[in-house]
């Protein structure tokens, strides 16, 4: 016979040959041939034989807390509100005591987190390596695959899923303004002169599901239909129209391209011309040509300057012929001009001399 003493937030199982035959609680007993296990209530209970067996004492069954855990599950243990463990596949027990225990069980077999679980704790270190996260940042749009099959658009934002066999993949594209360069398009013109050309287009993605669902790399078959468009309308003209019509580019492209880009989900911002460049034979006849229309102009200019010149000569001698006093003034104003750059006059001879500058210099 002993004794044995039961402590406060504890519980004892008494075995007599390895057989179970009952739970004691805190106090003091006295035992004939029977040993006793004695367990912290305040730590999870480890099952010393077949749990099943100790269940059916229901004073024993009352005091745990059984979880079961299947292969597609996990369950979340909470202790007073906090986070403590996650259980995966198995049978766990623990005591019924002060501690305020919470199982929240999630079914892993699907995609969805449909269990009333927060976003701080999905992302608990315990809880992260269960869960697949994808974010969509403000400026993106983007496609939901599962098991290859098209699901939803996702918009701006975090998103969760349960990390399983499933298959998911996310698509997503950028839907600010974006540029293609469309530089190097070397071209014959309908004269087959061949010019080069640097051209750049603005866009962004309206339709996401035809960008990516419906297309494969729009980008590139965006490309394709400025490039066709470019041939299209420089083939059609010989060089000299196209100088002329040269500014009408950007407004023939956009419209024939637009309509197919919007099959491809995208929505045409602007388009222009960047350079034109000359093959060098061609770049040297346009500057012979350039400098003759100059000179030209400058001839055109200087003989307009001479004629009007010589018109205001001859309206100036018809008032001097009209005219004396005007006349008068006139040569006065040449004499003051000679006059300006003489410095000094040495006078000799006779006083016939004195009378001629005198005539020169004093009007009558």
């Amino acid at each position: 016979m002993k004794r044995v003493i039961i402590n406060a937030y504890e519980i004892g199982l008494v075995f007599k040959r390895g057989v179970y035959q009952r739970m004691l609680k805190t106090g003091s007993y006295w035992l004939f041939g029977e040993d006793v296990k004695v367990y912290d209530i305040n730590a999870a209970f480890t099952a010393p034989v077949e749990l099943n067996i100790l269940l059916q004492d229901k004073d024993l069954a009352d005091a745990l807390h059984v979880v079961d855990v299947k292969e597609t599950e996990i369950v979340l243990v909470y202790e007073n509100d906090l986070l403590k463990q996650v259980l995966t596949t198995g049978r766990y027990t623990f005591w019924k005591n002060v501690i305020d225990y919470k199982f929240v069980k999630a079914d892993l077999s699907k995609v969805e987190i449909t269990e009333n679980i927060d976003r701080a704790t999905l992302n608990h270190k315990l809880v992260a390596p269960f869960v697949r996260s994808f974010t969509v940042e403000n400026y993106e749009k983007a496609i939901l695959l599962i098991d290859g099959k098209y699901e939803i658009t996702l918009t701006h934002g975090t998103y969760y899923w349960w990390r399983n066999t499933i298959s998911i993949l996310v698509s997503k594209v950028d839907t600010r303004l974006r540029q293609l360069e469309i530089n190097g398009q070397e071209i014959l013109t309908k004269d087959k002169a061949a010019l080069r050309l640097n051209a750049w287009a603005q866009f962004r993605v309206d339709n996401i599901e035809k960008a990516l669902l419906e297309n494969k790399d729009y980008e590139k078959q965006l490309y394709v239909l400025f490039q066709l468009a470019l041939r299209e309308y420089i083939a059609g003209l010989a060089f000299d129209e196209l100088m002329e019509k040269k500014d009408a580019i950007s407004a023939f492209v956009l419209d024939a391209v637009s309509k197919d880009a919007e099959a491809l989900g995208i929505a045409i911002a602007s388009f222009g011309i960047r350079d034109i460049i000359l093959p060098g034979d061609i770049k040297d006849i346009m500057n012979q040509v350039l400098v003759a229309e100059k000179k030209a102009q400058a001839n055109t200019i200087m003989r307009r300057e001479e004629t009007a010149s010589t018109r205001s000569l001859l309206n100036t001698a018809k008032l001097m012929e009209d005219n004396p006093m005007l006349f008068k003034l006139k040569e006065m104003e040449y004499v003051e001009k000679i006059a300006e750059k003489i410095n000094n006059i040495s006078v000799t001879g006779n006083g016939v001399l004195i009378d001629q500058l005198r005539q020169i210099f004093i009007s009558k």
